[in-house]
């Protein structure tokens, strides 16, 4: 589903990824993790094509992007849901008009039947109705990630999301309900996923493998078990402040 061989970009002069490799089968989920400013939120921007490696090639279902022109980047991206750290929702919206944004802007459907996929789509990230004419700044953070990630289903049909700290700021009972949300997206919908975090602990309840990128490159690609269990000193490093948590996670048969 989603590869990148031998990926090499930077800003001007300063190198960002250095020789980037890794593959994600259809259907599965991968967790980056790594320092600040190790690469991470880059590795998105390439797979939606905003960004061009300086060498290497990313390839979206087998097909590489890197050369393509802007029209056949849009539909790529058709196939790939994006959400935010902050939601990105339109603040002067409401929230039936953010999720429905894509189909009364590019869509012949009547406003009737829009307003039906809305709700529908509402309840299956689990909001009700009931809030579709609410703005975003009346609703919770929590809440404002799931109307987003609803919007990122409506817009496009995607086979592939991309999270960029989907939980940072929440709470912890709305942080168990998007991660829920997250895993039944992946299961169900068999959707690859990628999630770009800092929460070690929500991590390990999405994950079936990890990637660390240290110094723009790939220090580790593996699961669970084998994470723990790296000697690799960058793996070590990385992981010596979370030990106590995945201990934690351990013992509830997480890891």
């Amino acid at each position: 589903m989603i590869e990148f061989r031998d990926v090499w970009f930077g800003y001007d002069e300063t190198p960002v990824l250095k020789g980037c490799s890794f593959y994600i089968p259809e259907g599965e989920s991968r967790v980056f993790v790594g320092q600040s400013g190790s690469g991470k939120s880059t590795i998105l921007k390439l797979i939606l094509g905003l960004y061009r490696p300086s060498s290497g090639e990313v390839l979206i279902d087998d097909e590489p992007i890197s050369r393509l022109p802007e029209r056949a980047l849009r539909e790529i991206r058709k196939r790939i849901g994006v959400v935010f750290q902050d939601g990105a929702l339109f603040d002067s919206l409401t929230v039936g008009e953010n999720v429905g944004f894509y189909l009364i802007e590019h869509s012949e459907l009547e406003i009737e039947e829009i307003e039906r996929r809305v709700i529908e789509m509402l309840g299956f990230v689990g909001l009700g109705g009931e809030i579709i004419d609410k703005l975003p700044d009346e609703l919770s953070g929590g809440m404002q990630r799931r109307v987003s990630i609803a919007r990122a289903l409506l817009s496009t049909t995607p086979k592939i999301m991309l999270y960029d700290e989907p939980t940072t700021g929440l709470d912890p009972e709305s942080t168990q309900k998007a991660l829920a949300l997250m895993n039944k997206l992946t299961i169900t919908n068999r959707i690859s996923t990628i999630v770009v975090t800092h929460q070690i602990v929500d991590a390990l309840e999405l994950a079936d493998n990890f990637i660390l990128i240290d110094n723009g490159a790939v220090a580790f690609d593996g699961d669970l078990h084998a994470l723990r269990d790296s000697k690799d000193i960058r793996a070590l490093n990385f992981l010596s402040p979370f030990r106590e948590a995945i201990n934690r996670m351990r013992g509830k048969g997480f890891v």
